[in-house]
């Protein structure tokens, strides 16, 4: 597969979504157990992203890529960027990440196929960034190794759905 082509501001938001550590550090604004995910599953935090953000450590991993790509998502609201690394193919990963400074206002699953260990996940992020709004979309590829699901990269899709 051809690696995409990205504009500047593509490429970085794709970092911001791609990214492999452990959860040495969380926001101290992270939402309690009870509160709404941030990743939009309607389920509360503490029985949907939260466990495998601090489970991490432990050995506790998202079981399918929708889970993965879902608490990839309210990692990067939640500036969890140890748990984004952790979760990046070593392959694929930046080493480091720099978040940038968007404010993530809501995620659309639209699919998700997982065939023995190999899973995708199609995705619409909405986000705010200098009180501008704008919408990330994108086709994501995850593999399991080791019985643990990481996030391989992304292929960014153009509003309308097309490849950029």
């Amino acid at each position: 597969m051809m690696a995409p082509k990205f504009t500047t501001r593509q490429a970085c938001l794709a970092l911001y979504f791609a990214c492999p550590v452990t959860i040495a550090c969380m926001k101290k604004n992270a939402p309690s157990s009870h509160a709404a995910c941030p990743c939009d599953s309607g389920l509360p935090y503490g029985d949907c992203c939260g466990p495998w953000h601090a489970g991490l450590v432990q050995g506790v991993h998202a079981p399918t890529p929708e889970a993965l790509m879902r608490s990839r998502y309210s990692a990067y609201g939640l500036g969890l960027i140890d748990y984004l690394l952790a979760t990046w193919h070593p392959s694929t990963s930046p080493g480091e990440l720099e978040l940038p400074p968007l404010k993530w206002l809501g995620l659309e699953v639209r699919q998700t196929q997982a065939t023995g260990d190999a899973g995708v996940v199609e995705f619409v992020a909405r986000y705010r960034e200098s009180g501008r709004g704008g919408r990330m979309h994108e086709i994501s590829r995850f593999v399991r190794e080791d019985g643990r699901w990481l996030y391989i990269d992304g292929e960014q899709l153009d509003p309308d759905g097309g490849a950029l």
